[in-house]
């Protein structure tokens, strides 16, 4: 964490925290779109962890993703010896899909999805943006205790203090109420049909 604190130099000090804010905020929609809404997302699979040449790997590094229709996902490897591995990883994954495969072509079709499935999915959208508002209220303890760090060592004034933190809370407000208002709009799809 690069935070910086100098005496009246409040400018860099919230660009310094809006960055490693952001890095969640970052996070944080790269998660809410691995959740299915029912539309197919190359985000959905690209990044599942496949076990090939001894490795781990994810997904987009061995294989072209496409979705030709809204509720599929195709998947061409570049090395037909990779297809059962990438097989795999789609069963093995949290997405309940079954591979279909053609050949050296797998084809993920997304069923509509149940009134059910949907309440569930949108408890796990509440979790994700959940963690990411705790990960927010951390980042802000890390520089409240730095604020505090800089106190005692009297490298800066009282008053300029009061203003980082308040800038701070400002700051993690603002952030806490965009990672709701992505929380919200991604339960919004889910309830769409």
């Amino acid at each position: 964490m690069s935070i910086k604190i100098e005496e009246n130099n409040l400018k860099a000090f919230e660009a310094s925290v809006a960055a490693e804010m952001d890095k969640v905020i970052v996070h944080c929609q790269k998660d809410l779109s691995s959740v299915n809404t029912g539309k197919a997302s190359t985000n959905m699979v690209e990044d599942l962890k496949v076990e090939c040449y001894g490795n781990m790997m994810i997904l987009r590094e061995l294989a072209a993703i496409s979705t030709p229709e809204s509720n599929m996902i195709v998947i061409q490897p570049w090395d037909k010896g990779t297809v059962s591995a990438i097989e795999k990883a789609i069963l093995a994954s949290h997405l309940g899909l079954t591979p279909n495969t053609q050949g050296t072509v797998i084809r993920l079709e997304l069923p509509p999805m149940s009134v059910a499935r949907r309440e569930e999915l949108a408890k796990v959208v509440s979790k994700k943006a959940e963690d990411a508002k705790v990960a927010l209220r951390n980042v802000r303890k890390d520089v409240g205790n730095l604020i505090k760090d800089n106190e005692k060592k009297k490298t800066v004034s009282e008053d300029f203090v009061k203003r980082l933190t308040k800038s701070l809370q400002d700051a993690t407000d603002k952030f806490v109420a965009h990672v709701e208002a992505l929380g919200e709009k991604k339960k919004k799809d889910l309830k769409t049909v």
